[in-house]
């Protein structure tokens, strides 16, 4: 099944986003490389595609999982969550409808 991964920034949490960045790039693209990976991707701060000192607000990562709770163990082994970049992670479960 598929879940969406909610993850809401820490303010002032760019330094550790930029830091832990490629650990938490090598786990989605693990997933990506496995076929689960649906979507993922950052939610900026402010309207534009590159916030620059702004940083970001959260990020959506959408993949499929055996059940909710190996979602959850997944999202709570993120380095976001180690490096403090997210105050709060959401999981839940998702059903996609478009595109086909």
């Amino acid at each position: 099944m598929l879940y969406a991964i909610i993850g809401q920034d820490q303010p002032s949490s760019l330094e550790n986003r930029l830091a832990s960045r490629p650990a938490h790039l090598a786990r989605l693209q693990a997933l990506q490389d496995q076929g689960r990976l649906v979507l993922a991707g950052p939610f900026p701060a402010i309207d534009s595609p590159d916030p620059g000192p702004a940083g970001f607000s959260g990020s959506l990562i959408v993949a499929e999982f055996a059940s909710l709770d190996e979602a959850r163990d997944w999202a709570d082994a993120d380095p976001y969550v180690a490096a403090g970049v997210y105050a709060h992670v959401e999981v839940k479960p998702f059903r996609k409808v478009l595109p086909v």
